[in-house]
């Protein structure tokens, strides 16, 4: 029986993108989404099991959890991919801002890697190959950032959980992450904002979700790395 990889938001943006490339690869792919959208019955018509999930509340977590043990009984990978970006300028209720933060980037992964580190074992055992965890963190979880600062702390958070989940999972269970800078524009962004933007990096490009295809399907691959981040950011830390 072939293990489903579990990727949460997978309905939008990387997330998406890395669930289109994985079912194209003939992968069971289990995605989460917070809201109904087109691309949820798209992924679907592809082959995947979408499960929807409210990762903001302790009771979203543990039928989360609930759902997917009914559902398989193994995991090849889970990757780490729902977040939410919102800033300290769009509230005043900073307690608010910063327990969502870390709710949704640090607590949730934590509690799901506890929860179902058991399946991915399965599939090590079986499979007699690896397990894998991906966590999806950013470009600021060492440089911080001045506007979104209860963001930046909670994806620096899901950082160092690489390092402690791939101590304890070893040596069935590889964990990494895959911090990204900017790699896709939205569509309202305006032009001037672009070439701005284009800037800060070396490379001075806009790659694309492709680039975090490439990494998700590179640490997939490998079977000698662990704890360790693939950072994608066109040599914007040198800048």
């Amino acid at each position: 029986m072939t293990s489903p990889i579990l990727i949460t938001g997978g309905a939008q943006r990387l997330g998406l993108a890395i669930a289109k490339d994985l079912l194209r690869q003939h992968h069971k792919v289990i995605i989460t989404y917070r809201t109904k959208k087109p691309s949820v019955d798209e992924l679907k018509g592809l082959g995947a099991l979408a499960i929807q999930a409210n990762f903001s509340t302790q009771d979203g977590i543990d039928s989360f959890i609930e759902a997917i043990k009914k559902e398989t009984t193994s995991l090849r990978c889970i990757v780490h991919n729902a977040s939410d970006w919102d800033q300290e300028s769009d509230t005043q209720d900073y307690n608010q801002l910063f327990g969502k933060m870390m709710q949704v980037h640090a607590n949730t992964p934590y509690q799901i890697n506890l929860a179902l580190q058991g399946l991915l074992q399965k599939h090590a055992t079986q499979s007699e190959a690896f397990g894998d965890i991906i966590h999806m963190t950013d470009y600021v979880q060492l440089k911080g950032s001045k506007k979104h600062i209860a963001y930046a702390a909670s994806k620096a958070a899901l950082h160092n959980l690489t390092l402690s989940f791939s101590a304890l999972l070893a040596p069935q269970i590889k964990v990494n992450s895959i911090a990204p800078a900017l790699v896709m524009f939205n569509d309202h962004d305006s032009e001037e904002y672009r070439a701005r933007a284009l800037k800060k990096s070396l490379l001075e490009t806009c790659p694309g979700a492709e680039e975090a295809v490439k990494a998700v399907n590179f640490l997939l691959n490998s079977n000698y790395i662990t704890g360790q981040t693939i950072h994608l950011d066109g040599g914007r830390h040198l800048k």
